[in-house]
């Protein structure tokens, strides 16, 4: 069994999609699509920069969801190669999710990148740059990480946000305190901690008004049942009925991205051969997580052809 699965927020950089879209009349495309989507010429920021703008939540978000799909696409036109006939589930992380979800022909192009755009724009606003935060608690399971981020609260929001994989759990919360978890997590055995580049404090409770603003947009968007199940963050189990995909994009907001569960669930599901596209950070997470398992990145032309082959 096989699993398509979409990167996060992170997997951003300047020249994105630029090469894909110089070979692929499906990839320009996509991004003109995702262009006229937004009223925005994100795809000459994608391929041009500058990096700060790029790395703007409201900017990123879009752009990680458009280069994915733009990989799909020429994989589907190209390579003839159709998603519903060769994954059984796909899974996204974070913003990926929304990803997944387009693929699946849950949402439409459109109407994803629009969905995104709000997202980025919604959990940027949700706190006042400067006050939140997120670090990366290297050498620690879920549970260590949680006890740092308690540890460290001091009345405080600071809770793990990230389940990545066996030795990479993120935790966000207020400012001081993630600040505050940072050397507590050596003390208390993890090899280290590393405050992260973000401009918001994602997937902690101070991100309800983002989840507010998010139910909202979600309430005038139809989604379709998608063509094959997806893997939620927030319950690490498949789901493919429209009303429940919808709450819990809303809970995704504020609630923990379980991506180790969901690799160990579709393992146990049986999935063995899980294909990241648009992305190179996905693919090391599923095998620091399931070893066994086969794990692709799926980025350049070259990566298509060989995938081609391969399926």
């Amino acid at each position: 069994m096989r699993a398509f699965i979409f990167p996060g927020q992170g997997s951003q950089s300047v020249g994105m999609g630029s090469t894909l879209a110089a070979a692929s009349p499906f990839a320009r495309e996509v991004f003109q699509e995702v262009d006229e989507a937004l009223g925005q010429h994100l795809s000459k920021l994608m391929a041009e920069g500058p990096e700060g703008d790029l790395m703007l939540t409201e900017n990123a978000q879009p752009a990680i969801m458009a280069n994915a799909i733009a990989t799909l696409r020429v994989l589907e036109r190209e390579g003839g190669v159709r998603l519903a006939e060769k994954a059984d589930y796909v899974a996204g992380h974070s913003l990926g999710e929304y990803t997944a979800l387009c693929a699946a022909g849950a949402l439409d192009l459109a109407t994803t990148a629009r969905l995104l755009k709000l997202r980025g724009r919604a959990m940027q606003a949700a706190v006042p740059v400067g006050e939140g935060a997120m670090a990366a608690i290297l050498g620690a399971d879920r549970d260590k990480a949680q006890a740092i981020a308690d540890a460290a609260a001091e009345g405080q929001v600071c809770t793990v946000a990230n389940d990545n994989d066996p030795s990479q759990v993120v935790i966000s919360g207020h400012r001081e305190a993630v600040e505050r978890a940072v050397p507590l997590a050596k003390e208390m055995g993890a090899k280290r901690a590393i405050l992260l580049p973000v401009s918001a404090p994602f997937h902690c409770p101070l991100m309800q008004p983002a989840a507010d603003a998010m139910a909202e947009a979600l309430a005038g968007v139809t989604l379709q049942a998608p063509l094959v199940p997806v893997y939620a963050n927030v319950t690490a189990a498949p789901v493919a009925d429209p009303a429940t995909i919808t709450a819990l994009l809303v809970e995704q907001v504020t609630g923990m991205v379980r991506w180790r569960e969901s690799v160990l669930a579709m393992v146990a599901g049986g999935v063995h051969d899980f294909i990241e596209l648009g992305g190179k950070v996905l693919a090391p997470m599923v095998k620091r997580t399931a070893p066994d398992a086969v794990a692709t990145s799926v980025v350049t032309m070259d990566d298509i052809e060989a995938l081609v082959k391969r399926l």
